[in-house]
């Protein structure tokens, strides 16, 4: 049975992987295992390096006004909880990116594949790819992006797709970073690089773009 410390705030574990435990999706962010012993158990290996994901450039001046805005209200707004990071930094992203490309947006969405592949993907887009993207809790990347495999993994078990790979992306709000599942490889692949928000814009929605549009 997995425990936590009732008086810690980042609500580490007590005792890591062990047999016959069962996780959430959630679970594996406050994990303190390595990534890599955790993709393990799961049958995958890692691969952090930089990734070269295909990019659908806009034309120039596309996101000035995204980009203004962001500059202009942002310093107006305290970004004290994490509701706030998704109204005022993710969905104005998501949203503008509806301009761009036809794709749907599930919210919450559910998945169970077993005791150690369930819980909620915080968004779901689906279009050419399915793009897994999670918001990492208390600013922090690094396990964000553990939970971000783990989903990714959930996502290769459970959803229908023709392409042996499955895109997702972590974000704090202000900052991206994606990763690649492959399935013939049986590996996650973590870009070491990031986006942020505003100053990356045109590089963020290209990539985006790349991966939900229709392939020519």
């Amino acid at each position: 049975m997995l425990q936590f410390r009732e008086d810690s705030e980042e609500r580490l574990p007590l005792m890591l992987w062990e047999e016959g435990a069962s996780y959430t999706f959630s679970d594996y962010f406050y994990l303190s295992n390595p990534l890599r012993e955790v993709l393990e158990k799961l049958g995958y290996g890692l691969q952090i390096g930089n990734l070269e994901l295909t990019r659908r450039p806009l034309p120039v001046g596309a996101l000035d006004d995204l980009r203004s805005m962001f500059y202009r209200k942002l310093p107006h707004i305290s970004f004290n909880t994490e509701a706030a990071k998704r109204e005022f930094y993710i969905a104005p992203v998501l949203l503008a990116l509806l301009d761009y490309v036809d794709f749907t947006i599930d919210l919450e969405y559910s998945i169970q594949v077993d005791e150690n592949l369930r819980g909620t993907v915080d968004y779901l887009l689906r279009s050419n790819h399915n793009l897994v993207v999670v918001e990492a809790k208390n600013a922090d990347m690094e396990r964000g992006f553990n939970q971000l495999a783990v989903e990714l993994i959930a996502v290769a078990h459970s959803l229908d797709q023709t392409s042996g790979y499955i895109y997702g992306a972590v974000t704090v709000g202000d900052m991206w970073r994606f990763g690649v599942l492959d399935r013939a490889a049986q590996s996650i692949f973590k870009d070491i690089n990031a986006d942020t928000v505003p100053t990356d814009l045109e590089d963020l929605f290209a990539i985006l773009i790349g991966l939900l549009a229709p392939e020519r």
